[in-house]
């Protein structure tokens, strides 16, 4: 299994088409909820996708620059890849393309303890995206 953080152009057309689905599989079928994933930042020079792989897409992240802060979204596992610590991977791998500054993220409201391992803290009010309880979070710049 390999972790890389790479910008959309580097990515094969096979493997671009790999993260929309896993993506689409995840949140949109399987959180049920329905909203417009293709949001026009995948595209943006300063993106990095972060991809778990082996024989296929395993995980993935997206890692946003946010100007002052590091954005951490669309963080997720294939249903066949939970339960094994693999999301750990995925997050390091995130954290390593994020030097400098704060990173951010909204976390959804069950996962906020998982996040704080990483050194992230609950900075706000809970909210609801989709339909789903979310935290805004911070990890301070190291």
């Amino acid at each position: 299994m390999r972790c890389v953080a790479v910008p959309l152009t580097d990515l094969s057309a096979t493997t671009v088409y790999a993260v929309a689905r896993l993506r689409q599989d995840v949140f949109v079928v399987e959180q049920d909820c329905p909203y417009p994933d293709l949001d026009g930042r995948d595209l943006e020079p300063g993106t990095r996708h972060v991809l778990l792989e082996d024989d296929e897409l395993r995980g993935y992240a997206r890692v946003l620059d946010d100007g002052d802060t590091w954005r951490i979204g669309r963080v997720l596992l294939a249903r066949s890849a939970r339960g094994r610590g693999l999301a750990d991977v995925v997050m390091n791998t995130a954290l390593t393309v994020c030097p400098g500054r704060d990173v951010v993220l909204d976390a959804q409201a069950p996962l906020a303890g998982w996040y704080s391992t990483f050194g992230f803290e609950v900075v706000g009010d809970e909210f609801l995206e989709d339909g789903i309880p979310h935290l805004p979070m911070r990890k301070a710049a190291a």
